[in-house]
């Protein structure tokens, strides 16, 4: 069978396509963005290159930067037209199967290319992708012309199946998996350290138009007196707004960037407790890892998508309101004082949790599901 890939390099399409690998199907990506060929993926077909009319090997960025209107004049006259590369690589790679991963960046784009022919055409939905781009009305638009023609649909969480439902899909939903595919247990059992042992509290530091990390530590600034024997740690901060807590009054307090992916499940794997705090996110992929590592979890529960893991106060703790720094707070002193409810519910996700999260059983199963798909 012939999967024609469609999305940006991101980690979480790098994981979910490797599970393809070696699955005896011929498997390709269509580059959406044109970033340039990836050796992660190099055991899959790459269709990059598409896009440059002028200038394809150097002095773009010089153009843009020194004459930035003469660039957009070239780019528009020059330049080859996503729909036009698309369809070049369908014609020739006449796949079986088109999989595109996130609405707005690899279905709209493509759309014309689809409905032109009866393809196969399967959708993953990302995070934000419906629940809350439905709020945007050019968006909203692009939903509800893409939906009808998608014929398949992956998605983290059920929340964002029945969304789809209602905006227009009629296809097969082919299940609930996270959005890069299982996770390497092994690799977990590796770095865990036991449970006595963690005194981190690592928090999610997102903080843009979706991700809340600023409610989560004005939370832990007032809750300060009570973390003198915690470590927390921030990661995946990006801009100044989470910065600027360093000089703050939550002791014992690390703030990191971006990590690489073993850096970030070595942190998981000695954390206590870990805190995601979003507006809109499906079920992170952060959130199963930090179940996958022992750490008790804190999510928040947009749309009710988190509480399809998370039975509040049995295996992890719900925030309701992402804003509410008074909520969160309330929610996080909850767990930091009740050591029981930690240690059962972190027991109970690695028993039973974690196994259904476990990368080979997922694989077989979304292996088994491509099989599946009728040309």
């Amino acid at each position: 069978m012939k999967i024609l890939l469609v999305s940006i390099n991101s980690i979480h399409f790098r994981r979910w396509s490797d599970q393809l690998r070696e699955s005896g199907h011929e498997v390709y990506w269509f580059d959406i963005l044109d970033q340039g060929y990836a050796p992660s993926i190099s055991w899959m077909t790459q269709i990059t290159g598409w896009k440059k009319g002028f200038l394809k090997k150097r002095g773009r960025t010089f153009i843009k930067n020194r004459w930035p209107k003469l660039y957009t004049i070239l780019v528009r006259k020059y330049d080859n037209k996503i729909e036009d590369a698309f369809a070049k690589a369908v014609q020739e790679i006449q796949p079986d199967a088109i999989h595109s991963f996130a609405l707005y960046l690899s279905c709209t784009p493509i759309l014309p290319v689809l409905l032109q022919n009866n393809i196969p055409w399967i959708y993953s939905s990302w995070g934000s992708d419906l629940f809350y781009f439905r709020n945007k009305a050019s968006y909203l638009k692009d939903i509800k012309e893409v939906l009808p023609r998608v014929n398949y649909m992956f998605a983290d969480c059920k929340r964002d199946q029945e969304i789809a439902s209602e905006l227009g899909f009629t296809g097969t939903h082919l299940g609930v998996f996270p959005g890069g595919g299982g996770f390497d247990l092994e690799l977990f059992d590796t770095y865990k350290i036991p449970f006595k042992d963690r005194r981190i509290i690592a928090v999610k530091g997102n903080e843009n138009r979706s991700g809340r990390a600023v409610s989560v530590l004005k939370a832990l600034e007032q809750l300060s007196d009570q973390l003198t024997n915690y470590e927390v740690v921030v990661f995946g901060v990006e801009n100044d707004a989470v910065s600027q807590f360093q000089k703050g009054s939550i002791p014992h307090l690390t703030i990191k960037g971006l990590m690489e992916h073993k850096e970030l499940i070595q942190l998981f794997c000695s954390s206590l407790i870990y805190i995601g705090n979003s507006n809109s996110d499906g079920m992170p992929n952060t959130l199963l890892e930090a179940i996958c590592a022992g750490a008790f979890p804190i999510q928040s529960n947009p749309g009710g998508a988190s509480a399809e893991l998370i039975k509040n106060g049995e295996n992890g703790l719900l925030i309701e309101d992402c804003e509410e720094v008074s909520h969160i707070q309330e929610v996080i002193l909850k767990a930091i004082t009740n050591p029981g409810l930690l240690k059962n519910a972190t027991a109970y996700n690695t028993i039973h949790m974690a196994p259904l999260l476990s990368r080979d059983v997922i694989r077989t199963k979304v292996v088994n599901l491509y099989s599946s798909i009728k040309s």
